[in-house]
Protein backbone atom coordinates (compact mmCIF):
# COMPACT_ATOMS: atom_id res chain seq x y z
CA UNK A 1 0.00 0.00 0.00
CA UNK A 2 1.11 3.38 -1.18
CA UNK A 3 0.40 5.84 1.88
CA UNK A 4 0.37 9.96 1.34
CA UNK A 5 2.77 11.94 2.56
CA UNK A 6 0.46 14.02 5.39
CA UNK A 7 0.27 17.43 5.25
CA UNK A 8 -0.21 19.94 8.51
CA UNK A 9 -2.87 21.77 9.64
CA UNK A 10 -3.25 24.41 12.11
CA UNK A 11 -5.31 24.31 15.19
CA UNK A 12 -5.97 28.22 16.26
CA UNK A 13 -5.71 31.75 15.16
CA UNK A 14 -4.86 33.22 18.33
CA UNK A 15 -2.65 30.77 20.44
CA UNK A 16 -1.97 28.13 16.92
CA UNK A 17 -1.20 24.65 17.20
CA UNK A 18 0.51 23.24 13.64
CA UNK A 19 -0.73 19.63 13.95
CA UNK A 20 -0.30 16.50 11.22
CA UNK A 21 -3.72 16.35 9.16
CA UNK A 22 -5.11 13.43 10.46
CA UNK A 23 -4.66 12.80 14.51
CA UNK A 24 -4.70 9.61 16.29
CA UNK A 25 -7.27 8.73 18.91
CA UNK A 26 -5.20 6.14 21.99
CA UNK A 27 -8.08 5.29 23.71
CA UNK A 28 -9.35 2.21 22.36
CA UNK A 29 -5.50 0.76 23.06
CA UNK A 30 -6.79 0.41 26.80
CA UNK A 31 -10.12 0.52 27.49
CA UNK A 32 -13.70 0.51 26.19
CA UNK A 33 -13.69 -0.92 22.44
CA UNK A 34 -12.96 -4.87 23.36
CA UNK A 35 -9.60 -6.57 23.87
CA UNK A 36 -6.35 -4.51 24.62
CA UNK A 37 -2.97 -5.48 23.89
CA UNK A 38 -0.52 -2.49 24.99
CA UNK A 39 2.33 -4.03 23.18
CA UNK A 40 -0.16 -3.90 19.81
CA UNK A 41 -0.66 0.00 20.59
CA UNK A 42 2.75 0.81 21.61
CA UNK A 43 3.54 -0.77 18.03
CA UNK A 44 0.30 1.35 16.27
CA UNK A 45 2.16 4.65 17.25
CA UNK A 46 5.22 3.98 16.24
CA UNK A 47 3.75 2.91 12.89
CA UNK A 48 1.74 6.24 13.29
CA UNK A 49 4.75 8.97 13.52
CA UNK A 50 6.46 6.80 11.12
CA UNK A 51 3.66 7.77 8.19
CA UNK A 52 3.42 11.24 9.79
CA UNK A 53 0.40 11.10 12.26
CA UNK A 54 2.04 13.50 14.70
CA UNK A 55 -0.78 14.71 16.62
CA UNK A 56 -1.53 12.30 19.22
CA UNK A 57 -4.64 12.15 21.87
CA UNK A 58 -5.06 10.64 25.20
CA UNK A 59 -6.77 10.87 28.36
CA UNK A 60 -6.56 10.62 32.35
CA UNK A 61 -9.94 8.72 32.27
CA UNK A 62 -8.57 6.29 29.40
CA UNK A 63 -8.13 2.88 31.43
CA UNK A 64 -8.17 5.07 33.56
CA UNK A 65 -4.64 6.29 33.74
CA UNK A 66 -3.31 3.30 32.10
CA UNK A 67 -3.50 5.00 28.42
CA UNK A 68 -1.42 8.17 28.87
CA UNK A 69 1.42 5.33 30.44
CA UNK A 70 0.98 3.64 27.63
CA UNK A 71 1.41 7.00 25.37
CA UNK A 72 4.38 8.47 27.33
CA UNK A 73 5.85 4.85 26.89
CA UNK A 74 5.45 4.85 23.07
CA UNK A 75 7.13 8.54 22.95
CA UNK A 76 9.61 8.06 24.79
CA UNK A 77 12.33 8.60 22.16
CA UNK A 78 10.52 10.75 19.87
CA UNK A 79 8.85 13.63 22.03
CA UNK A 80 9.83 16.27 19.99
CA UNK A 81 8.04 14.68 16.58
CA UNK A 82 4.69 14.36 18.66
CA UNK A 83 2.39 17.17 19.25
CA UNK A 84 0.62 16.18 22.37
CA UNK A 85 -3.11 15.88 23.69
CA UNK A 86 -4.19 14.98 26.71
CA UNK A 87 -7.97 15.94 28.98
CA UNK A 88 -8.62 15.88 32.35
CA UNK A 89 -11.98 16.41 33.97
CA UNK A 90 -13.91 13.31 33.83
CA UNK A 91 -12.47 12.25 37.16
CA UNK A 92 -12.34 7.97 38.09
CA UNK A 93 -10.93 6.09 40.66
CA UNK A 94 -7.84 3.28 40.25
CA UNK A 95 -10.58 1.05 39.80
CA UNK A 96 -12.15 2.40 37.01
CA UNK A 97 -15.18 3.74 39.14
CA UNK A 98 -16.79 7.17 38.68
CA UNK A 99 -16.26 10.41 40.59
CA UNK A 100 -17.64 13.37 39.11
CA UNK A 101 -16.47 15.80 36.22
CA UNK A 102 -14.31 18.10 38.40
CA UNK A 103 -12.94 21.72 37.08
CA UNK A 104 -12.08 23.12 39.98
CA UNK A 105 -9.00 24.72 40.00
CA UNK A 106 -7.10 23.04 42.09
CA UNK A 107 -8.04 19.65 40.67
CA UNK A 108 -6.67 21.21 37.11
CA UNK A 109 -3.56 21.18 38.90
CA UNK A 110 -3.70 18.20 40.11
CA UNK A 111 -4.58 16.77 37.05
CA UNK A 112 -1.93 18.10 34.78
CA UNK A 113 0.72 17.09 37.49
CA UNK A 114 -0.36 13.37 37.60
CA UNK A 115 -0.28 13.44 33.70
CA UNK A 116 3.12 14.80 33.31
CA UNK A 117 4.25 12.18 35.67
CA UNK A 118 2.32 9.37 34.06
CA UNK A 119 3.38 10.91 30.06
CA UNK A 120 7.27 11.28 31.55
CA UNK A 121 6.67 14.44 29.36
CA UNK A 122 7.53 18.29 30.87
CA UNK A 123 5.01 20.03 29.01
CA UNK A 124 1.30 18.75 27.26
CA UNK A 125 0.95 20.35 23.90
CA UNK A 126 -2.91 20.57 23.99
CA UNK A 127 -4.50 20.66 27.34
CA UNK A 128 -8.42 20.29 27.03
CA UNK A 129 -11.17 19.74 29.62
CA UNK A 130 -11.96 16.58 28.74
CA UNK A 131 -16.03 17.82 30.12
CA UNK A 132 -17.56 21.10 31.12
CA UNK A 133 -18.03 21.46 35.15
CA UNK A 134 -21.81 22.64 35.92
CA UNK A 135 -20.54 23.81 39.46
CA UNK A 136 -17.51 25.64 38.20
CA UNK A 137 -17.54 28.89 36.09
CA UNK A 138 -15.94 28.12 33.14
CA UNK A 139 -13.52 31.35 33.90
CA UNK A 140 -12.12 29.41 36.82
CA UNK A 141 -11.42 26.26 35.71
CA UNK A 142 -9.39 28.08 31.91
CA UNK A 143 -7.75 30.27 34.58
CA UNK A 144 -6.14 27.99 36.21
CA UNK A 145 -5.48 26.22 32.92
CA UNK A 146 -3.92 29.59 31.95
CA UNK A 147 -1.71 29.12 34.82
CA UNK A 148 -0.41 26.41 33.52
CA UNK A 149 0.65 27.86 30.70
CA UNK A 150 2.14 30.40 32.25
CA UNK A 151 4.25 28.20 34.18
CA UNK A 152 5.86 26.33 30.79
CA UNK A 153 3.95 22.72 32.02
CA UNK A 154 0.91 23.33 29.45
CA UNK A 155 1.73 24.70 25.92
CA UNK A 156 -2.07 25.02 23.96
CA UNK A 157 -5.73 25.10 25.48
CA UNK A 158 -8.57 23.15 24.60
CA UNK A 159 -12.09 22.17 25.64
CA UNK A 160 -14.75 19.25 24.62
CA UNK A 161 -18.15 19.22 24.36
CA UNK A 162 -18.76 22.72 25.49
CA UNK A 163 -21.15 24.51 24.10
CA UNK A 164 -20.49 28.37 22.17
CA UNK A 165 -21.61 30.46 25.20
CA UNK A 166 -19.02 28.56 27.32
CA UNK A 167 -16.38 28.84 24.49
CA UNK A 168 -17.00 32.51 23.90
CA UNK A 169 -16.55 32.98 27.99
CA UNK A 170 -13.99 30.91 28.26
CA UNK A 171 -11.95 32.30 25.07
CA UNK A 172 -12.29 35.65 26.87
CA UNK A 173 -9.96 34.46 29.87
CA UNK A 174 -7.06 32.80 27.79
CA UNK A 175 -7.04 32.22 23.80
CA UNK A 176 -8.60 28.23 23.12
CA UNK A 177 -6.76 26.59 20.49
CA UNK A 178 -8.98 23.70 19.73
CA UNK A 179 -12.54 22.39 20.48
CA UNK A 180 -13.20 18.37 20.32
CA UNK A 181 -16.19 17.33 19.78
CA UNK A 182 -17.86 14.16 18.21
CA UNK A 183 -18.20 15.28 14.32
CA UNK A 184 -18.40 12.99 11.70
CA UNK A 185 -21.22 11.95 8.78
CA UNK A 186 -23.61 10.71 11.69
CA UNK A 187 -22.67 13.57 13.78
CA UNK A 188 -23.42 16.54 12.56
CA UNK A 189 -25.36 19.06 15.72
CA UNK A 190 -22.17 21.33 15.61
CA UNK A 191 -22.37 22.97 12.30
CA UNK A 192 -25.49 24.59 13.87
CA UNK A 193 -24.38 27.28 16.37
CA UNK A 194 -20.79 25.77 18.12
CA UNK A 195 -18.93 25.48 14.57
CA UNK A 196 -19.64 28.84 13.49
CA UNK A 197 -18.40 30.46 17.23
CA UNK A 198 -15.32 28.86 16.58
CA UNK A 199 -14.49 30.19 13.19
CA UNK A 200 -15.88 33.38 14.27
CA UNK A 201 -13.41 33.19 17.41
CA UNK A 202 -10.27 31.59 15.05
CA UNK A 203 -10.56 28.17 16.95
CA UNK A 204 -10.22 24.71 15.95
CA UNK A 205 -12.05 21.86 15.05
CA UNK A 206 -10.95 18.41 16.56
CA UNK A 207 -13.57 15.75 15.67
CA UNK A 208 -13.60 12.67 17.74
CA UNK A 209 -15.06 9.53 16.54
CA UNK A 210 -15.36 10.91 12.79
CA UNK A 211 -16.02 7.37 11.71
CA UNK A 212 -19.12 6.91 14.25
CA UNK A 213 -17.49 5.21 16.48
CA UNK A 214 -16.36 2.43 13.55
CA UNK A 215 -19.99 2.32 12.05
CA UNK A 216 -19.32 3.93 8.83
CA UNK A 217 -16.36 1.41 8.50
CA UNK A 218 -18.82 -1.09 7.43
CA UNK A 219 -17.68 -3.51 9.61
CA UNK A 220 -20.00 -3.21 12.08
CA UNK A 221 -22.97 -5.89 12.24
CA UNK A 222 -25.75 -6.68 15.49
CA UNK A 223 -23.22 -9.66 15.82
CA UNK A 224 -19.82 -7.85 15.43
CA UNK A 225 -19.23 -6.32 18.20
CA UNK A 226 -17.12 -8.23 21.42
CA UNK A 227 -17.64 -8.81 24.79
CA UNK A 228 -16.65 -5.91 26.81
CA UNK A 229 -17.42 -3.66 24.37
CA UNK A 230 -18.97 -0.50 25.39
CA UNK A 231 -20.90 -0.41 22.37
CA UNK A 232 -22.72 -3.30 23.23
CA UNK A 233 -23.62 -2.33 26.59
CA UNK A 234 -26.59 -0.28 26.21
CA UNK A 235 -24.17 3.19 26.48
CA UNK A 236 -24.77 4.17 22.74
CA UNK A 237 -28.03 3.58 21.78
CA UNK A 238 -27.37 4.42 18.15
CA UNK A 239 -25.68 0.51 18.27
CA UNK A 240 -29.29 -0.89 19.95
CA UNK A 241 -32.07 -3.00 18.38
CA UNK A 242 -33.99 -1.16 15.75
CA UNK A 243 -31.70 1.82 15.93
CA UNK A 244 -28.76 -0.25 14.65
CA UNK A 245 -30.64 -1.80 11.85
CA UNK A 246 -31.77 1.68 10.97
CA UNK A 247 -28.32 3.02 10.94
CA UNK A 248 -26.75 0.61 9.19
CA UNK A 249 -28.89 1.17 6.61
CA UNK A 250 -27.27 4.60 6.27
CA UNK A 251 -24.12 3.14 5.77
CA UNK A 252 -24.91 0.88 2.92
CA UNK A 253 -25.56 4.00 1.19
CA UNK A 254 -22.07 4.69 2.11
CA UNK A 255 -20.50 1.56 1.23
CA UNK A 256 -22.18 2.48 -2.15
CA UNK A 257 -20.57 5.42 -2.68
CA UNK A 258 -17.19 4.45 -1.67
CA UNK A 259 -17.22 1.43 -4.05
CA UNK A 260 -18.16 3.76 -7.00
CA UNK A 261 -14.94 6.06 -5.78
CA UNK A 262 -12.69 2.58 -5.24
CA UNK A 263 -11.98 3.80 -1.63
CA UNK A 264 -12.85 1.58 1.59
CA UNK A 265 -15.93 3.69 3.49
CA UNK A 266 -14.05 4.81 6.46
CA UNK A 267 -11.71 6.50 4.10
CA UNK A 268 -14.69 8.06 2.15
CA UNK A 269 -16.38 9.04 5.83
CA UNK A 270 -13.00 10.27 6.83
CA UNK A 271 -12.14 12.25 3.80
CA UNK A 272 -15.99 13.92 4.32
CA UNK A 273 -14.27 15.22 7.58
CA UNK A 274 -11.04 16.62 6.08
CA UNK A 275 -13.25 18.16 3.37
CA UNK A 276 -15.20 20.36 5.84
CA UNK A 277 -12.24 22.64 6.26
CA UNK A 278 -8.21 23.33 6.88
CA UNK A 279 -9.07 24.10 10.49
CA UNK A 280 -10.79 20.71 11.08
CA UNK A 281 -8.36 17.58 12.45
CA UNK A 282 -9.42 14.35 12.77
CA UNK A 283 -8.43 12.56 15.64
CA UNK A 284 -10.07 8.64 14.06
CA UNK A 285 -9.13 6.01 16.85
CA UNK A 286 -7.79 2.45 16.51
CA UNK A 287 -5.46 0.11 18.12
CA UNK A 288 -4.59 -1.92 14.75
CA UNK A 289 -2.19 -0.73 11.95
CA UNK A 290 -3.91 -2.09 9.55
CA UNK A 291 -6.84 0.04 10.25
CA UNK A 292 -4.50 3.54 10.92
CA UNK A 293 -2.79 2.62 7.87
CA UNK A 294 -6.58 2.64 5.79
CA UNK A 295 -7.11 5.98 7.56
CA UNK A 296 -4.05 7.71 6.46
CA UNK A 297 -5.20 6.60 2.95
CA UNK A 298 -8.11 8.86 3.37
CA UNK A 299 -5.72 12.36 3.34
CA UNK A 300 -5.30 11.50 -0.34
CA UNK A 301 -8.55 11.72 -1.42
CA UNK A 302 -9.98 14.88 -2.98
CA UNK A 303 -14.16 14.86 -2.86
CA UNK A 304 -15.63 16.68 -5.51
CA UNK A 305 -18.95 19.29 -5.10
CA UNK A 306 -20.76 16.16 -6.94
CA UNK A 307 -19.25 13.48 -4.41
CA UNK A 308 -19.71 15.61 -1.18
CA UNK A 309 -23.96 16.19 -1.97
CA UNK A 310 -24.33 12.66 -3.05
CA UNK A 311 -23.07 12.10 0.61
CA UNK A 312 -25.24 14.50 2.04
CA UNK A 313 -28.15 12.37 0.72
CA UNK A 314 -26.98 9.49 1.14
CA UNK A 315 -26.73 10.60 4.71
CA UNK A 316 -29.58 13.51 5.47
CA UNK A 317 -27.98 15.11 8.85
CA UNK A 318 -30.91 14.21 10.77
CA UNK A 319 -31.41 10.43 9.58
CA UNK A 320 -29.49 9.05 12.24
CA UNK A 321 -31.49 7.00 14.84
CA UNK A 322 -30.70 7.30 18.57
CA UNK A 323 -28.41 9.96 20.16
CA UNK A 324 -24.64 10.03 20.75
CA UNK A 325 -24.62 8.49 24.37
CA UNK A 326 -27.22 7.33 26.46
CA UNK A 327 -26.73 10.32 29.32
CA UNK A 328 -26.89 13.23 27.07
CA UNK A 329 -26.52 15.30 29.78
CA UNK A 330 -22.86 16.49 29.58
CA UNK A 331 -22.44 17.14 26.23
CA UNK A 332 -22.44 21.01 24.66
CA UNK A 333 -22.55 22.69 28.24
Amino acid sequence: MTLPELATRTLGTSDPLTVSTLGLGCMGMSEFYGRTDQSQGIATIHRALDLGVTFLDTADMYGPFVNEHLVGQAIRDRRDDVQLATKFGNQRNPDGSWVRINGTPEYVVEACHASLHRLGVDHIDLYYQHRVDPTVPIEETVGAMAELVAAGKVRHLGLSEAAADTIRRAHAVHPITALQSEYSLFTRDVEDEILPTLRELGIGLVPYSPLGRGILTGAITAASLEAGDSRKEGRFPRFEGEALQSNLALVERVVEIATRLEVTPGQLALAWVLAQGDDVVPIPGTKRIPYLEENVGAAAITLTDDDLAALSEAVPRDAVAGDRYVDMSSVNR
